[in-house]
C-alpha cells in the first residue's frame, strides 16, 4: 500500500527530505517506524515519538490503510 509520511525536527534531518509517498507491506504504524528507522537510522527512539494517522494521534500498534498520511512527532524544546 502507499502511504505519506511527513517528518520534522531531527526526523528531517536524518531523512534529508520533508515528505515522501512509500509503498510499504507494514502493517501497524510501529511497523512503518521500523522500516523507516532501517532505511534513515533516525537519532530518535520510537518512545519518544508521538505517532498521528490523518492529523490524529493514534498509538503504534494502529493499522495502517492505503493513502494514510503518517507524521512521526519529536519532542520540541523551546522557549
Amino acid at each position: 500500500m502507499k502511504v505519506k509520511v511527513l517528518y520534522f525536527a531531527s526526523l528531517r534531518d536524518n531523512s534529508q527530505i520533508a515528505e515522501e509517498t512509500i509503498d510499504t507491506q507494514a502493517a501497524t504504524i510501529g511497523d512503518l517506524f521500523a522500516e523507516l528507522n532501517e532505511k534513515y537510522s533516525f537519532a530518535i527512539d520510537k518512545e519518544h515519538l508521538r505517532a498521528a494517522q490523518n492529523e490524529n494521534y493514534v498509538p503504534f500498534h494502529s493499522p495502517l490503510a492505503e493513502s494514510d498520511t503518517i507524521v512521526f512527532i519529536p519532542p520540541v524544546a523551546g522557549g
